[in-house]
């Protein structure tokens, strides 16, 4: 029973990050009328952040460096900052890729070439990590 109650929260944790992802698709193409491919890339950086952030700082605790937090504390200042540095991420890749190309009119093709390219290089960034 304890096994099945496992896996059924893990079921709806994977679910509600693939909704995430979906509904971020889903409002992106909605307003702005583009296809983002590199959305999910993007949620990709966002976990690898937030798993870094979380081994520095309880790193930190566990070796009793100066930087101490309480437990709870680590999981909000990882949280909170992995969403402001991911947030930063989205905006900055938004004014150097997208709107430039918005900006000239450019044909939906070189906005869909751009957003996979985008795509690409978050994967292989991360990769080189």
């Amino acid at each position: 029973m304890q096994t099945f109650l496992q896996n059924l929260l893990n079921a709806l944790q994977w679910g509600s990050f693939y909704a995430l992802i979906a509904l971020g698709y889903t409002l992106v193409y909605g307003v702005l009328l583009l296809i983002n491919f590199a959305h999910g890339d993007i949620f990709m950086v966002g976990a690898y952040i937030g798993f870094f952030l979380a081994t520095f700082l309880l790193g930190a605790y566990a070796f009793k460096l100066p930087l101490v937090l309480p437990h709870g504390a680590v999981f909000v200042v990882t949280l909170v900052l992995a969403m402001v540095i991911t947030a930063m991420v989205g905006v900055t890749i938004e004014r150097v890729a997208y709107r430039p190309l918005r900006r000239k009119g450019a044909s939906r093709l070189y906005v869909v070439i751009t957003a996979l390219m985008c795509g690409l290089l978050l994967e292989n960034g991360n990769l080189a990590l």
